[in-house]
């Protein structure tokens, strides 16, 4: 299975990532197909910079993006990357709370029994 990652690059504390498309079962290190783009977090303001066109041929391709490269996509513009992000512990959380709350309506606490 293709994917579309990042792999790190740059130097301790300056680091830079590449956006690859590589085999699911390759090294992040290792060999990979082609570069699509690169992120740079380290700058002010982080920049991004993607080949959309060949992100959307590798995935017409069977390719599927990684989680945070999914979010990155989503941020440059990207439709329909919210497929292919990782839910959060957080966001089940706070989804299962609404679903209790609308299931029961929470109900008066009733006093305690006098004890006797």
């Amino acid at each position: 299975m293709l994917r579309i990652r990042l792999t790190r690059t740059g130097r301790t504390k300056q680091e830079s990532f590449r956006i690859v498309v590589a085999e699911h079962a390759r090294p992040v290190k290792g060999k990979f197909i082609e570069v699509v783009g690169n992120y740079q977090p380290a700058k002010i303001p982080k920049v991004l910079k993607v080949e959309k066109d060949r992100v959307v041929y590798w995935m017409s391709k069977g390719a599927q993006p990684s989680s945070s490269v999914a979010a990155l996509l989503k941020k440059d513009g990207m439709p329909n990357m919210e497929k292919y992000m990782a839910k959060r512990q957080s966001d089940i959380k706070k989804k299962g709370e609404e679903a209790k709350g609308a299931a029961a309506p929470s109900a008066p606490a009733a006093p305690p029994a006098p004890a006797a």
